[in-house]
């Protein structure tokens, strides 16, 4: 029995050819394509290339070529069939069953191309025999060619190609397509996209399946139509011009997404190619998913008024969750009142270009997004715009992305108010407050306790001491997170710990789950911990805002002699070598220290 295409065509997608290949060919990248040793032959010079970009393997000695079915049929000695299992498994999809419903579906979906086809390209046709059509690409920048590459069309107000489909289709099969509708009053089926230019649609195989329609003249109407959802026709899984814009993978990560049709079809005329568009829906996951198949790297390029702009902060939030280290996403912002069409068409390509190279990485744009309109000078709108910007950044699924963003973000947030940026040693800023000096002196008593443990020292000392704190009063270390991600520990040991219970923080999961999960790892260093600290007596007698003063203290007097081990490091390298970026360092870091 045949498999459906669209189940084959999927697995393509998800594996690339030199992914399979690989697994048994020793391939090295050379240009857009990867070079190895036959597999179908003994050689000394690699004859045999492979192109994820066209999907296929060719080995120049022997004349073999194919896809990756081919390939594991011939290299393997598999049937069809297995291999199909095979790579189905590898592609993260389930085996595929037949029955007498696929052979019905496969059958109703072929119909349904050729329905699609059909009605393209009679519509085609028809747009070069109307004047208005033609004048209004015409005046849109459009010559024939680009009318051509896309095949746009034109469905004149009365037509008769309903009767001409009904003499190769059911009446059934050309409904189930959304092209037309019935009128309740006359009983007659009337064509959805009537007096509109069409943009066919198409699917990864470059099948048409769906079309957007557009007036060409003021009307009460709306401006923009798509085809309705049908069995065949998912507006949340389809990119207009991804089939095309996908050959443009093997020159660029990038590809830009814009909002409308003729955004696409413009920038495609102007030479860039990259170009897709959600076609008037919000994008979503599907989608942005099935774009990181072929774009590791896509830049949302919306409209630049008000409506634009939302739609780009609601795609931001939404996605922000599904970015990792091999899969980013940038904004780009248009000047307000600007839409890619119209941009290009006044400034050209070279500064639609120059717009694009200011694009902002996701986090950053929405770091961008909710401070544009921060009070800065009020407390309580800072700590409500901090914690929702933590929120967004614990959103972020890959753990290791998730440390880093909130390292930024955190950095920001400490720079957001003068009272921060003066805060240059903690000591300074508290010697006027009565309790603190009291707070300090018992600190210094604990300092002598914890020398006296002669094999470690000073700094250990206080490294155990955080960690400490860390391991026993949770929210108290959960309220300083962000000078916590801060300081660097003497030992990997202490470090590896430290970013351990961060990022078990971001989880929020219960006491007994975070103790059990901190232990299993570090049990050793803990016991370590535990002996060697001397906290416990003063920390079970303060208030917590008394223990956040402890907790800071310690933080200083770490960062201070992070400050005074790279002073140290960098005059021994200026007294080897009068380097001005050393000296320039070194003077940095001095004043710094002196909080000048």
């Amino acid at each position: 029995m045949k498999y459906p295409k669209e189940y084959l065509d999927e697995i393509k997608l998800r594996l690339k050819v030199s992914q399979v290949v690989g697994k048994s060919v020793q391939l090295k990248k050379r240009g857009k394509e990867f070079v190895g040793l036959s597999p179908f032959k003994n050689e000394k010079s690699p004859s045999f290339t492979v192109s994820d970009e066209k999907e296929f393997y060719h080995c120049f000695s022997t004349g073999e070529h194919g896809n990756i079915f081919d390939f594991l049929m011939k290299t393997k000695s598999m049937g069809f069939g297995e291999v199909v299992k095979i790579l189905a498994s590898e592609a993260g999809m389930p085996p595929y069953r037949f029955s007498n419903f696929d052979e019905k579906k496969e059958k109703k979906f072929k119909n349904y191309k050729n329905i699609y086809a059909d009605y393209s390209n009679f519509f085609h046709l028809e747009l070069f025999k109307n004047i208005d059509a033609t004048n209004y690409l015409k005046k849109r920048g459009l010559n024939k060619i680009i009318i051509e590459e896309f095949e746009i069309g034109y469905v004149p107000w009365k037509n008769n190609n309903y009767e001409t489909l009904l003499k190769k289709y059911t009446e059934e099969d050309i409904i189930s397509t959304g092209l037309y509708y019935k009128n309740d009053k006359t009983g007659k089926y009337i064509d959805r996209f009537n007096s509109r230019i069409i943009f066919p649609v198409r699917n990864l195989s470059g099948d048409t399946i769906a079309f957007g329609g557009r007036i060409i003249k003021e009307s009460k109407l709306a401006k923009y139509i798509n085809s309705p959802e049908t069995e065949f026709y998912k507006k949340g899984n389809m990119l207009f011009n991804l089939d095309k814009a996908k050959s443009m993978r093997s020159d660029s990560d990038e590809v830009i997404i814009v909002e409308g049709y003729m955004d696409v079809v413009s920038l495609y005329s102007a030479g860039i190619k990259n170009v897709i568009s959600n076609s008037g829906t919000a994008l979503t996951e599907n989608q942005i998913q099935l774009i990181w198949k072929f774009f590791s790297d896509p830049v949302i390029c919306l409209d630049g008024d008000e409506s634009g702009q939302k739609a780009a902060s609601r795609i931001a939030e939404r996605l922000l969750p599904l970015i990792n280290e091999n899969n980013k996403l940038h904004f780009s912002l248009l000047p307000n009142g600007e839409d890619p069409d119209d941009f290009i068409k006044k400034n050209g390509k070279s500064n639609f270009l120059k717009i694009l190279e200011q694009k902002k990485v996701i986090q950053s744009y929405i770091w961008d997004l909710y401070s544009a309109n921060l009070d800065r000078n009020d407390p309580f709108a800072v700590s409500k715009f901090e914690k929702e910007i933590k929120k967004k950044c614990f959103s972020i699924k890959d753990e290791t992305l998730k440390k880093y963003i909130l390292e930024d973000f955190l950095e920001k947030i400490r720079n957001l108010t003068p009272l921060q940026n003066t805060r240059k040693d903690f000591n300074k800023y508290n010697k006027y407050n009565k309790y603190n000096k009291k707070n300090f002196k018992l600190l210094n008593e604990t300092k002598i306790l914890h020398l006296q443990k002669n094999h470690l020292n000073r700094e250990q000392l206080k490294e155990f001491s955080v960690l400490f704190i860390m391991l026993n009063y949770k929210s108290i270390a959960e309220s300083r997170i962000e000078e916590l991600s801060e300081v660097n520990f003497s030992s990997k040991e202490c470090n590896d710990l430290k970013n351990s219970i961060i990022n078990l923080f971001s989880k929020k999961i219960d006491d007994d789950e975070f103790k059990d999960n901190i232990k299993s790892n570090f049990e050793h260093l803990i016991n370590e911990i535990n002996k060697n600290s001397n906290l416990k007596n003063i920390m079970s007698k303060k208030a917590n805002h008394e223990k956040q003063e402890v907790l800071l203290e310690l933080l200083q007097d770490l960062k201070e002699m992070n400050h005074k081990k790279k002073i140290e490091f960098l005059e021994g390298e200026v007294a080897k070598n009068l380097d001005e970026t050393s000296y320039s360092e070194l003077i940095k870091l001095k004043s710094q220290l002196n909080g000048e």
